[in-house]
């Protein structure tokens, strides 16, 4: 996965992952180019758009990669999801059928890529709030119970979606900084074993063995 760069710059890949029609696309034109459209735009196979941000002084570039959630494009999403920071499980707050769907996501999600993916799980269309039929503290129970933040957002109104994006990226600088000292221990490590292995000649061995106190010295 991209991470961290030499120049201090950070590059991440979001994918967001959902049923057809719970708008996927419209939350990223909504984050990317502040648009919304009306009209169902169904996705067909995958896209992406870029996103540039400054958090704390440090760049993060973000690809984020729209997918179809029709079923029949279903097998191609290991393609667009693998080497992916981050992950947006999207689900229609009126629709409970695309909230389960969203749990098969993330099940195929920690399957492939493990703890190393920050997950969102992402109620849209709270444009639509008389018409709920998935409470959101059920959604938020099973968010956290998944390692995952929820956020409720409506692209139409654009609600929620900023606060989604930048708290997702946050988290990847947060993992990705993590790797990077984890990764730099076991260096670390690795080099102090070596600095520790003493080589010693076996005479120096036996004089030490025979010395006046008449301990023993272990060499490690």
């Amino acid at each position: 996965m991209a991470n961290l760069t030499n120049s201090g710059n950070y590059n991440f890949k979001v994918v967001l992952l959902g049923e057809g029609c719970v708008g996927k696309t419209s939350v990223i034109l909504r984050y990317v180019e502040d648009k919304f459209n009306d009209k169902h735009l169904t996705t067909l196979q995958a896209s992406f758009l870029k996103k540039k941000l400054n958090i704390a002084g440090k760049r993060v570039n973000l690809s984020i990669w729209d997918t179809a959630g029709q079923e029949r494009f279903h097998a191609l999403g290991p393609i667009y999801y693998r080497m992916s920071n981050g992950a947006i499980l999207v689900y229609d707050i009126t629709d409970q059928d695309s909230f389960q769907k969203v749990k098969n996501w993330v099940k195929e999600l920690k399957k492939m890529l493990g703890s190393d993916i920050c997950l969102i799980i992402c109620g849209n269309k709270i444009d639509l709030e008389k018409q709920r039929t998935v409470p959101i503290e059920v959604a938020e129970e099973y968010a956290q119970s998944v390692g995952a933040k929820h956020f409720s957002t409506s692209a139409k109104l654009n609600r929620g979606i900023e606060e989604m994006f930048l708290d997702l990226s946050q988290r990847m600088m947060e993992r990705a900084n993590e790797q990077d000292i984890q990764k730099a221990g076991s260096l670390g490590r690795s080099g102090s074993v070596r600095r520790n292995v003493v080589v010693v000649d076996d005479e120096e061995v036996e004089q030490t063995k025979s010395g006046c106190c008449g301990g023993s010295t272990a060499v490690s």
